[in-house]
């Protein structure tokens, strides 16, 4: 297991050292400085092995997070663990900074003293260490908080606390979700998938039980004829990604190809009946996780023409086109168009929005603020070079950001039931809201 966890700063001064293990000596902490924070050539890998002991670190800002190990245990469990301790100190001291750290240096102690023991990954559940753990150090547990902390440690519900109360019941839910591209010039998809999430506000009383029904393959063949249930899903229409979910797609289910959980998600049920039943934490949490690869609907196509004319001058026209519904607008929306690094001069012209030339990037921006669906805009650009004589250009893909109010993949809140059997009200009872947002990830088109 773990034999130490250290900390560094961006000189390698050591600000947290916590060793577990014997095997582990003084000397790995002047391992890790020397060989990886000063080495000349900076590493590329998560895992470097000094002198047969592993060291597993991360970077956050200009500090060093390192967990070191003789033995040979799991990579993906020791990276878990420590984006679980950074979750865990951002939750208690908010940014991760050499001043925080050194301000809650004793209050960092007693976390790795609770969340390790002898090497052991414990419990880092972030409202469990914050029941008997603050700020200012430990303090005396009394009988109420310790029957609670063993409850969290057996099994027992540890994210959500007993006697939450709302004059309100609200539950906002966010389906968020990246498209991922690569397209030719021609207009042929390479690669293409969609990286989702689903995030949840819970504004609840009690201890209420959740379902949540989506439109996946698995789900719709299970289904019987009966029509959807009927629930109490209101869509706020507002500019910022909200939006009907059944106007954004006409397809009837979408194939998931993997999904992460949240811990509070019942699997058992999952597998057996494939419903998603859940108690829900108390205000914002991810629900969860999916990928897709199929039937996926691109917002947006970018169409590039690129016309070299001799050694001295390049013309470029790129067309924009939007592919979603009239009713639907696209936010946010900014092409970078790469150009050649000895460009002197550029002349652009664009029928919507605003380019400029940024020459410490070597790219054309255009930006618009807004776009209709079923829409197109166009930007010319007359490039002057200067004379090269060295290889020739390879010609970078353009990249696209975009925002639109709807769920590239089709992805489709079927229903939303919440029932809580102690307190006196039901699931008619519990505002409910959903959004969709499409953003764009590595929208590329090659030119």
């Amino acid at each position: 297991m773990i034999g130490g966890v250290f900390i560094y700063n961006h000189k390698g001064e050591v600000l947290i050292s916590r060793v577990y293990r014997d095997d582990i000596g003084r000397n790995a902490v002047d391992a890790f400085r020397v060989n990886v924070i000063h080495a000349r050539q900076q590493s590329r890998f998560p895992v470097v092995n000094i002198a047969r002991t592993s060291f597993f670190y991360t970077k956050r800002s200009n500090i060093w997070l390192c967990a070191v190990a003789k033995q040979n245990i799991n990579a993906a469990m020791v990276f878990e663990f420590l984006g679980k301790m950074i979750d865990i100190m951002q939750s208690y001291f908010g940014k991760i900074s050499e001043e925080n750290i050194k301000n809650n240096f004793v209050l960092i102690y007693e976390l790795l003293d609770e969340i390790l023991d002898f090497g052991y990954p414990q419990n880092s559940d972030t409202g469990v260490l914050k029941s008997f753990i603050t700020q200012q150090g430990v303090r005396p547990i009394t009988r109420e908080e310790q029957t609670n902390v063993t409850s969290a440690v057996t099994g027992q519900i540890g994210w959500r606390r007993e006697g939450i109360k709302y004059r309100r019941n609200e539950l906002f839910l966010d389906v968020i979700e990246s498209v991922n591209l690569l397209m030719s010039q021609q207009g042929q998809v390479l690669s293409t998938h969609v990286a989702g999430r689903v995030v949840m506000k819970s504004y609840l009383s009690g201890m209420p039980e959740c379902k949540f029904g989506i439109n996946d393959k698995i789900t719709v063949d299970n289904r019987t004829k009966n029509p959807l249930d009927s629930t109490n899903i209101n869509n706020n229409s507002t500019t910022n990604g909200s939006t009907n979910p059944s106007t954004t797609t006409t397809k009837t289910a979408i194939a998931i190809d993997d999904c992460q959980f949240h811990q509070c998600v019942k699997l058992s049920k999952f597998e057996s009946e494939h419903s998603i039943s859940f108690i829900p934490p108390d205000g914002e949490f991810e629900l969860m996780r999916y990928r897709t690869t199929k039937d996926i609907s691109l917002p947006f196509r970018v169409i590039p023409l690129v016309r070299e004319i001799g050694r001295t001058k390049m013309e470029v026209k790129v067309v924009v086109k939007s592919n979603f519904k009239p009713t639907l607008i696209g936010q946010k929306i900014e092409i970078r168009i790469p150009t050649p690094s000895n460009t002197c001069d550029v002349q652009l012209l664009c029928m919507k929005g605003k380019a400029k030339y940024k020459s410490s990037d070597n790219a054309i921006v255009w930006k618009m603020k807004r776009m209709g669906g079923m829409k197109e805009s166009q930007l010319s650009a007359e490039i002057e070079l200067l004379p090269n004589d060295k290889k020739k250009w390879n010609r970078p893909p353009i990249s696209m950001n975009f925002e639109v109010p709807f769920a590239p993949s089709g992805f489709k809140v079927r229903y939303l039931k919440v029932f809580e059997h102690k307190l006196n009200y039901s699931d008619s009872d519990t505002v409910k809201w959903v959004r969709y947002i499409g953003k764009s990830g590595l929208y590329e088109t090659r030119s």
